[in-house]
């Protein structure tokens, strides 16, 4: 191929520092017999290449498209440079010319090259429980501080050997500059424990641990960001033992199989969900379990999907290639509301009434982090918690080149994030759970910390949601900063216009369970019109009596009694019945004492602590209790999900809605629930199937949200509408929406990169923040 010689210089940023960017280069470079020279300065890559126009054109093109699998291109800049006449093409050293604006790698699930060696029994590395190169193993649990090098991370204690020292420092090895490179002869080791913290020794670890997960015991496992508690998912007695222990009556287990055939023989695996099983983020994938698969109820009581992951870990490889069974439990290692534990002694100290063993190494990690939790939605992932394998990554929003000033957003109060600005970027935390308990609210606070220190900045601006008792309210009140404060579902409709990048108003449905209003009262059935300077609430549900404020949350029956008594009279007279309430000879709330339901009633005649509110979320957990699927919870969003997998599997042909009315008044639109509540009623008194009757109140919601954007439209001229709030989780719900306003000509968007629950709400807070402060 011939053609006239040219040079130019590319900057390239991003994550390309320690991910292997800059031998990826050489060899490139070499390949296409182009000339030159590739360094790091501050945080991004510089390369100079001299070479025949057409070898430049597919090096420019293969350097976008052929990158290491870690790394991640935030700014790709080409520019005409003079001919210099370079003989070959060298890595030369790094420099500083300026501020630098640091971009680190999450943590990374072990590589098939890794896993290959990993099993090799001839190889020095064979069964190594701390096995990793440039292309996978962990970065941001281990990091103190920047620039990312072995000093500044948890492996600065154990120094190389000569052999580990050589492969990193060849640039033809894949451990070139991998920082927590190590071996048996130099780096960690792992250590077994009993629950009295007494040392097991004289043991082959992963055979000892076999043995006892065989039996039926309980391991406490240090990880990546923190220890899980493990058991053997086939065992059924096993798993109700740790559900006692750690005193979780319900709410579903993940679990972790030993590769991609197990888990299909379990589980329907589309093409988009593997990928998301294999991928480096290995995060827990919630898949649907095939028919007639039998595994004992206690693992997911009820549900129809399971929560499923792949070793991500040596540590994990070993322990679960050495077990009899298939498939393990791996839930967090906590105590129930409190964060996960990622210190030795903590853990020990706290798990011991847990686990019967544990499983312990001398590689510490800086910062605790969660496992992530996705799913697919229409082809699209659709993240539930966004935590290990994602975080730090920054979200990147196009605000049309205006500088972002630095934003401190310090998220809700129930699966809290924090969201930090730096540059024209967005870096929203790890998952840092529900801020009710100074372990969590310390974590909370530890975090922030970490995040200042590793992104090198600080912040001029705090954020913070409207409700005056959230712990993050009064942590950013107290930070003495400009202070901003964000109503929480203006915060959500933001996140999903960021994420989506839409600079124009929208109209915004937030469905969720609880949020703060602008009156004072408990918001969550709401409509917006508006954007990031501001939302006018356009329509909401009813206001409704929520008896006993947060103990409605936990007991569905109180606001189902509330809607009934809200939409009918009840003649008491009729009631002949020690439990429930006889509604035309049919017992509803039939596990609810009698006089507790009068003392409701009482309570809303009086206005004795019942608060009002406008929750989607109370009225998904109101309709189950009616259907008596569910009185009382044991997790947060169980009435409202056990109402969903009621409907799961059903066809959508010839569903007919309940009825449902909408009033405007005081410039907003009212949407009234008695019809569909009186409805729902008959349809049980009349014996209609239950999964039937779920199917109906889902098609009624998104038959509200379509009438509701169709009002909204002809008034606005809108056309895209945003769906956000942990309503949204429910994918009945939310893929009915996305077809009814799609087929009606509405532009629709949702969630993929952030949560639409709160873990999403800070990153909303951020951006209504910085283009308050921009204007």
């Amino acid at each position: 191929m011939t053609g006239e010689n040219v040079c130019i210089q590319i900057r390239i940023t991003g994550i390309v520092q320690g991910v292997g960017f800059r031998p990826f280069v050489l060899k490139l470079a070499k390949a296409l017999s182009i000339n030159g020279f590739v360094n790091n300065v501050d945080s991004s890559v510089i390369i100079v290449g001299e070479g025949n126009k057409f070898h430049i054109d597919e090096f420019c093109k293969r350097l976008k498209t052929d990158t290491p699998k870690n790394s991640w291109i935030k700014e790709f800049i080409v520019k005409e440079h003079d001919i210099f006449g370079y003989k070959g093409f060298i890595i030369i050293e790094s420099s500083t010319q300026g501020e630098r604006n640091t971009y680190i790698s999450p943590d990374v699930s072990v590589c098939s090259d890794c896993r290959e060696e990993f099993f090799n029994s001839s190889g020095k590395r064979y069964l190594y429980p701390f096995i990793n190169c440039t292309n996978c193993g962990p970065r941001f649990t281990i990091i103190e501080g920047t620039p990312y090098d072995r000093d500044k991370t948890t492996m600065k204690k154990f120094t190389m050997c000569p052999s580990c020292f050589r492969e990193y420092n060849d640039i033809d090895d894949r451990r070139y500059h991998a920082q927590p490179i190590s071996c048996p002869q130099c780096g960690p080791t792992v250590k077994l424990y009993d629950s009295t913290g007494k040392s097991v020794n004289g043991v082959d670890v992963f055979s000892f641990c076999s043995n006892k997960i065989s039996q039926g015991k309980i391991l406490a496992v240090k990880g990546i960001g923190g220890y899980h508690l493990a058991c053997d998912a086939l065992n059924d007695e096993a798993v109700s033992r740790l559900r006692k222990r750690k005193i979780r009556d319900e709410k579903p287990f993940a679990v972790m199989v030993k590769d991609y055939e197990t888990a299909l023989r379990y589980c329907h695996i589309s093409p988009f969900e593997k990928e998301l099983l294999q991928s480096k983020e290995a995060p827990i994938v919630l898949l649907k379990l095939r028919e007639n698969v039998i595994l004992p109820r206690t693992i997911a009581p009820g549900n129809p999907f399971l929560g499923v992951m792949l070793p991500y870990t040596p540590i994990h490889l070993g322990l679960i290639n050495a077990i009899d069974s298939e498939m393990l439990v791996m839930t967090s290692g906590n105590k129930s509301s409190e964060p996960i534990c990622y210190m030795d002694k903590e853990a020990i100290s706290n798990l011991k009434d847990i686990a019967d063993y544990f499983l312990i190494h001398d590689r510490d990690i800086y910062i605790r982090t969660d496992d992530s939790v996705t799913r697919e939605v229409l082809g699209r992932e659709y993240i539930v918690r966004r935590s290990r394998g994602y975080v730090p990554l920054p979200i990147y929003i196009d605000l049309e080149g205006k500088s972002l000033p630095r934003i401190l957003a310090c998220g809700g109060e129930l699966k809290n994030t924090f969201c930090i600005t730096k540059g024209d970027v967005f870096y929203i935390s790890h998952h840092i759970g529900d801020l009710e308990n100074l372990e969590t609210n310390k974590s909370f606070e530890e975090g922030i910390e970490h995040f200042k220190r590793i992104l090198d900045t600080d912040f001029d601006i705090a954020v913070c949601d409207l409700h005056p008792e959230y712990l993050s309210t009064k942590y950013a009140a107290g930070l003495h900063k400009k202070l901003h404060f964000v109503q929480h579902h203006h915060a959500h409709i933001a996140s999903c216009m960021g994420e989506n990048n839409l600079s124009d108003d929208v109209i915004g449905v937030a469905f969720d369970g609880t949020g703060y209003g602008e009156d004072g009262n408990i918001w969550g059935g709401e409509f917006f019109i508006g954007g990031y300077r501001g939302f006018k609430r356009a329509a909401h549900l009813e206001y409704i009596k929520m008896p006993g404020g947060d103990m409605a949350v936990k007991e569905p029956w109180r606001m189902a009694i509330s809607y009934i008594l809200s939409s009918r009279k009840i003649n008491y007279d009729s009631n002949e019945c020690d439990k429930g309430i006889n509604i035309n000879g049919h017992v509803f709330l039939k596990d609810v004492d009698y006089r507790a339901l009068r003392t409701i009633e009482f309570m809303m005649e009086r206005d004795i602590n019942c608060p009002l509110t406008s929750s989607m979320g109370r009225l998904f957990d109101a309709v189950s209790a009616i259907l008596g699927i569910r009185y009382k919870i044991s997790y947060e969003g169980q009435a409202a999900i056990e109402l969903e997998q009621m409907a799961l599997g059903s066809a959508w042909d010839n569903v007919e809605p309940y009825g449902f009315s909408m009033d405007f008044k005081n410039n907003e639109y009212i949407i009234s629930t008695k019809e569909l509540i009186n409805d729902i009623i008959s349809s049980v008194i009349d014996g209609e199937q239950l999964e039937r009757i779920s199917l109906r109140f889902h098609e009624t919601i998104a038959q509200v949200v379509l009438q509701c954007c169709g009002k909204l439209r002809e008034e606005s001229c809108l056309d895209k509408v945003a769906l956000s709030g942990g309503v949204f989780q429910n994918i009945t719900l939310l893929t009915r929406c996305i077809k009814l306003l799609s087929d009606n000509g509405f532009q629709v968007f949702f969630h993929e990169k952030v949560p639409s629950n709160d873990g999403g709400i800070s990153l909303g807070q951020a951006l209504m923040a910085a283009m308050a402060d921009i204007e």
